[in-house]
């Protein structure tokens, strides 16, 4: 008799064992595979570069680059002057305004109105970003020259 208990337990546990084989399948099955297919479909939004995706006729999706932001105007000062004379940079209120200045004078630009102010070095540049809250029309000038390089002109 001990026998067939015996063989009773090794049956017991091959339908256990068999059972557990089919609902690991079963979910694998159901689960959609592995997660190998999935990889490239969810990284973290900040390693994933910002492009846009389209989809054609047949269901291909592509991925293009977004352009590059625009080149802020540049306002060149030669020998304290303006090269090409006062430069006019128009802008919308509620843009956010950008512009550069390359000069070869050692200076303050003061952007009047807004009341703001950056040291230039010889040789050097700078770069003003700000947003456009004021509508009007506006000196850029080299401070110690008494210079105006630009006019900004936001409007409303």
């Amino acid at each position: 008799m001990q026998e067939q208990t015996g063989l009773s337990n090794l049956q017991r546990l091959a339908i256990v064992i068999g059972a557990i084989v089919v609902l690991v399948v079963a979910y694998v099955v159901f689960s959609g595979g592995s997660d190998d297919a999935k990889k490239d479909t969810t990284q973290p939004a900040s390693t994933q570069p910002s492009s846009t995706q389209s989809t054609d006729a047949n269901g291909t999706t592509t991925a293009t680059e977004p352009a590059a932001p625009p080149a802020p105007p540049t306002v060149r000062v030669v020998n304290a002057k303006p090269q090409g004379g006062v430069q006019k940079l128009n802008f919308n209120k509620g843009d956010q305004i950008r512009f550069r200045i390359v000069s070869d004078t050692a200076d303050e630009i003061h952007v009047h109105g807004y009341d703001l102010m950056k040291d230039v070095p010889k040789g050097g540049s700078v770069t003003f970003s700000f947003k456009g809250s004021i509508d009007g029309r506006f000196v850029v000038e080299l401070e110690g020259h008494k210079e105006q390089i630009a006019e900004l002109d936001v409007a409303p």
